[in-house]
């Protein structure tokens, strides 16, 4: 079992607790001892996808994390909570309710490089200690900004490269009871580097219309290569426990590598990296390859450069 299972993560269960069903399934399906790790992690209130990484695939676990993801979120005006989201205190509440408008003006400003404090509810270390630990324990925790790209904000549902407003809103987006067009809440999609936190994100879009929010739904829908298209539910891969076809639930390692070029090695190539040793001779531009031998198998995460050929990580297929 060298690859990937995609799992759309359900409400409720945390990153962790995924790995620990997948290895559980992976032992009802007579497996035996499966080396699991995930992609990225997701919060308990958060859905979506979430890469769970199988054999050797689990040493591409690291670049999985670093990749970009995008998320629908809801941002609810008028109150905000110490969490950032639905299950934290409220420590703030505001009367004001931004229009269409307003929130469309100030999107541009989260758009690109900024600087973003993460919430303190987090699992960034301080002082050796989960941020999130001192929080829960009353501690004051003073969070230092960092900086994160987001490559693109927009109105969930909307063409990147339309500036149309979406043809309906639910009745819980838009209040328009006193004639006006303030809203309750509103859905966003954002496509974000690694690093960026949603609930900060939400914070900050809602104080920039003279308000205060936080988040009321979370959903991954890209990680890094894969998206909701082959995410499985979690009765799916139950199913898989109980004799389901592999081919259901399975992606090959190779499903993680579609963003990097592949190359074509020798044997004497592909047998020269399996070693770890640096092949010379290779005519290809500089870059990261991912090698594959004459059988198509993916023998290493490969760096070219002037001529020569290194191994970034090598797998043992």
């Amino acid at each position: 079992m060298n690859g990937w299972i995609i799992l759309d993560k359900p409400l409720g269960l945390g990153s962790t607790q995924a790995v620990g069903a997948v290895k559980r399934v992976c032992r009802e399906a007579g497996l035996g001892k499966v080396k699991v790790g995930h992609g990225g992690t997701l919060d308990p209130l958060a859905t979506g996808v979430l890469p769970i990484a199988l054999g050797e695939a689990t040493k591409l676990c690291g670049r999985m994390l670093d990749a970009s993801k995008i998320y629908d979120f809801t941002v609810k005006f008028g109150t905000q909570t110490d969490g950032l989201d639905a299950e934290g205190e409220v420590v703030a509440t505001s009367d004001v309710r931004p229009t269409l408008a307003e929130v469309e003006a100030v999107l541009p400003r989260f758009t690109g490089p900024i600087e973003q404090v993460p919430p303190a509810f987090s699992a960034i270390k301080i002082d050796g200690q989960r941020a999130y630990d001192l929080a829960r324990k009353g501690e004051a925790v003073e969070m230092k900004a960092r900086s994160v790209t987001i490559y693109s904000l927009r109105h969930a549902g909307l063409d990147p490269a339309s500036t149309a407003a979406p043809e309906e809103w639910t009745p819980d987006q838009v209040r328009d009871d006193e004639g006006g067009d303030a809203l309750q809440e509103i859905t966003l999609t954002a496509h974000v580097s690694k690093g960026t936190y949603i609930r900060s994100l939400a914070r900050d879009i809602a104080h920039a219309v003279g308000t205060v929010g936080h988040v009321t739904m979370l959903r991954r829908t890209k990680a890094g290569p894969f998206d909701l298209e082959q995410a499985i539910s979690l009765d799916k891969l139950n199913a898989f426990g109980q004799g389901a076809a592999q081919s259901e639930v399975f992606l090959p390692l190779e499903a993680g590598l579609v963003d990097i070029p592949a190359l074509n090695l020798s044997p004497e190539a592909a047998g020269a990296i399996r070693q770890g040793r640096v092949w010379t001779g290779g005519c290809t531009d500089d870059g990261l390859y991912w090698g594959r031998d004459s059988d198509m198998r993916p023998v290493a995460l490969i760096e070219a450069l002037a001529g020569t050929l290194k191994v970034v990580r090598g797998f043992n297929l």
